[in-house]
């Protein structure tokens, strides 16, 4: 078992682990989005809260949960190696890059990724502790839905989003997420060998509608109920 775990470690099994939880994390992102969506619903949250609580209660769901806590610190934890790694090599090619003057970029996602999954993971650690945290602490009110008593997460939500700075962040927040979706998409595929000039135009194309419409998905919520609540619609 020894060769494994020296290709886990290798440069090349870092960049595997990353392509493999990374297209988890895109999955989930759908997933997440159309429970969320839930939320625009004019049914004072009875939809939204009767989502969270079957994605709390399914056993199925629950133990997918676990994993996909483990994969998001995996997934970071390797981002910021690889980063740095790659920070230290380019430190170490600098003199022939003034040498040669060939200076190849890539993009502004692909440059600062470490930078970008750092708010991500900043973010992802406030929004947990916002509402993933206060269920489990059994710190939210009830309410009867269908004659089912279920924790009413929609109410902290709905508080949140009518705090004007947290939408901001939020916003930003999202935007942060499709700079990052915008190079990762496509890494994810091309690392795993997925890489071919009859499939990668078509892997891109998808890659770049997907990370616009999923954070844009994301980010018009907490615009949308900010502005319900303030009655600008």
């Amino acid at each position: 078992m020894s060769w494994i775990s020296s290709f886990l470690t290798s440069s090349l099994g870092k960049k595997l682990i990353m392509s493999l939880t990374g297209l988890f994390l895109i999955l989930f992102l759908v997933v997440h989005l159309a429970g969320n969506l839930q939320l625009l619903y004019d049914d004072g949250g009875e939809a939204f809260n009767v989502y969270a609580y079957f994605m709390t209660h399914n056993p199925l769901i629950k133990v997918i949960s676990y994993g996909l806590y483990a994969f998001i610190l995996l997934h970071a934890v390797q981002g910021w190696i690889l980063w740095r790694q790659n920070r230290v090599a380019r430190g170490n090619d600098r003199y022939a890059v003034k040498v040669t003057r060939t200076i190849k970029t890539s993009g502004f996602a692909s440059k600062n990724m470490g930078w970008l999954g750092t708010i991500i993971f900043v973010f992802i650690a406030i929004h947990m502790y916002q509402f993933w945290l206060q269920m489990k602490l059994d710190r939210l009110n009830y309410v009867t839905v269908d004659g089912q008593e279920v924790k009413n997460l929609y109410e902290p939500v709905v508080y949140a989003f009518t705090n004007p700075g947290f939408v901001i962040f939020y916003v930003i927040s999202m935007l942060v997420i499709a700079f990052h979706l915008w190079h990762g998409f496509q890494s994810s595929f091309q690392t795993l060998g997925i890489n071919h000039q009859k499939y990668t135009p078509a892997i891109k194309f998808i890659g770049k509608v997907y990370s616009v419409v999923i954070p844009l998905g994301f980010a018009v919520i907490p615009v949308y109920m900010y502005g319900a609540e303030n009655g600008w619609w």
